[in-house]
C-alpha cells in the first residue's frame, strides 16, 4: 500500500494525550490506529491487539512512526482508560460526520445497550445509547448511561453532539418525552417517537382519536393507510399502517410539531400459532403512512445491524473490560471498525470480513478506503 492511500490520524491530532511525558515511550496516535486496524481484523480485547500489531509490525511501520516498536496491551488498556471519551468520541464524530456528509442522511435511529460483560460485584454493566444511520449503516455516536440514571436524560446529550437537520430520528418508548421532541425540532430535525404505558394520557388520547377515525370512516380526517407482508422461516405476518394527519388531539400542542398519530396492527402466524399486536406512534412530519411504516421498521436496524452483530461478531456482551473510561472508548472502537466494515461491498458476513482482513492487509486497506479515508495515514 503507498502511504498516500490513508489519513486515519488526522481524525485524532486533537486528541489530548493523558499520559505525563515520561511515560510516553509509544505515540498517542500511533496507539489508536493500532487499535482501529485491530478491532477490524478480529480482535475483541487488549491483548488480541497486541498479538495483531506483532503479527503486522512491518505493515503497520510503513505509516506509522513506532519509536519503540509495539505497545504492550497493559500500555494499550491504559492508554484507553484515561482518555477522555467525550474527546475520544469528538474525533470519531468527525470521522462519521464526513462520511455521512458524502453519503447522505435520512433517519437515524436512537436505542441503548448494556454491555453485560462489563458489570462487576455492585457495579453494573456500562449502558450505552447509540445513534445509528439506517440508510447507511453508520454509527454516529454514542453516550454512556450514568449509573444511577437511565436513557431519558442521556438521550438529550447526545442529540446535543449530533447534525439531525433534515434527518428523520426515530426513537422507542423510552424516548418519548416532550423534552426529546421539542430538542429533534429545534436542531432542525423531525421525530417518530413509540408510545407506550409510560406515557399514559397521551396514549390514551391517541387510541381515542383513532377508535373516532374509525368508526366515521375516517369523515373529515386526513389519514392514510400502508400495508406490507412479510414471510420467512416459519413465519408469516400482516402489518397495516394508518396515521391521521393533524388530528384534533386534546394533547397535541404538549408536544412540538405534532403532525401525525398512528398505529400499527401487526398480525403474525409463527409455526402454526397466531399472535396479534397493536403499536401506536407520534410523528412531526406530514408524510405517508408508507414513510411512517418503513421508518418504524427500519428503527429496528439498530438493533439488528448494530446491537446483533456487536454481540455475535465482536463479542461484545461478552467483553469483560470493566474500566469505565476503557470499555466506553472500546466499544466505540467496534462501532467504528463495524460501520467501516459494512461499507465496503464485499458480500460476505461480518465475521467473513474480519477474518479477511486480518488474514489480507490489501483488505484492511480498502476497508479504511471505504471509511473516506484518503492522504496520508
Amino acid at each position: 500500500m503507498s502511504c498516500q492511500a490513508l489519513n486515519v490520524k488526522s481524525y485524532f491530532r486533537k486528541l489530548k494525550d493523558p499520559r505525563i511525558n515520561r511515560r510516553k515511550r509509544h505515540l498517542l496516535q500511533d496507539i489508536i490506529v493500532i487499535a482501529i486496524c485491530g478491532v477490524i481484523s478480529g480482535c475483541d480485547d487488549w491483548q488480541q491487539i497486541e498479538v495483531f500489531a506483532r503479527a503486522r509490525q512491518a505493515w503497520l511501520q510503513r505509516f506509522l512512526r513506532l519509536p519503540n516498536g509495539i505497545p504492550s496491551h497493559d500500555t494499550i488498556e491504559r492508554v484507553f482508560d484515561r482518555l477522555d471519551p467525550q474527546a475520544f468520541q469528538a474525533c470519531f464524530r468527525a470521522w462519521m460526520k464526513a462520511l455521512h456528509d458524502t453519503l447522505g442522511l435520512s433517519q437515524i435511529a436512537i436505542d441503548g445497550k448494556t454491555l453485560r460483560g462489563s458489570a462487576r460485584g455492585e457495579l453494573k454493566g456500562l449502558h450505552l445509547v447509540s445513534a445509528w444511520a439506517t440508510a447507511n449503516s453508520l454509527s454516529l455516536g454514542q453516550i454512556a448511561v450514568d449509573e444511577k440514571s437511565n436513557e431519558i436524560p442521556a438521550i438529550p446529550e447526545l442529540l446535543a453532539f449530533l447534525d439531525v437537520k433534515g434527518a428523520l430520528v426515530t426513537i422507542d418508548a423510552m424516548g418519548c418525552q416532550k423534552e426529546i421532541a421539542a430538542t429533534i425540532v429545534e436542531r432542525g430535525g423531525d421525530y417518530v417517537l413509540t408510545v407506550k404505558e409510560n406515557q399514559p394520557t397521551l396514549l390514551a388520547d391517541i387510541q381515542a382519536c383513532l377508535e373516532k377515525a374509525l368508526d366515521n370512516d375516517f369523515a373529515g380526517v386526513e389519514h392514510d393507510e400502508y400495508v406490507t407482508e412479510d414471510s420467512g422461516h416459519g413465519r408469516q405476518e400482516r402489518r397495516s399502517y394508518t396515521i391521521l394527519i393533524d388530528p384534533e388531539l386534546a394533547t397535541k400542542d404538549a408536544w412540538t410539531k405534532l403532525r401525525v398519530v398512528g398505529m400499527c396492527h401487526s398480525e403474525c402466524v409463527r409455526d402454526g400459532k397466531p399472535s396479534t399486536e397493536t403499536r401506536y406512534f407520534i410523528g412531526s412530519r406530514k408524510a405517508s403512512a408508507k414513510v411512517y411504516g418503513r421508518a418504524l421498521r427500519n428503527h429496528w436496524g439498530i438493533e439488528n445491524g448494530l446491537h446483533w452483530v456487536l454481540d455475535v461478531s465482536f463479542a461484545e456482551d461478552k467483553n469483560r473490560v470493566s474500566k469505565r473510561h476503557g470499555g466506553e472508548n472500546l466499544a466505540l472502537v467496534r462501532r467504528l471498525a463495524l460501520s467501516l466494515l459494512k461499507q465496503h461491498p464485499e458480500k460476505r458476513s461480518m465475521a467473513c470480513k474480519r477474518l479477511h482482513a486480518a488474514l489480507d492487509t490489501t483488505f484492511l486497506e480498502e476497508v479504511l478506503r471505504t471509511g473516506g479515508i484518503s492522504g496520508k495515514l
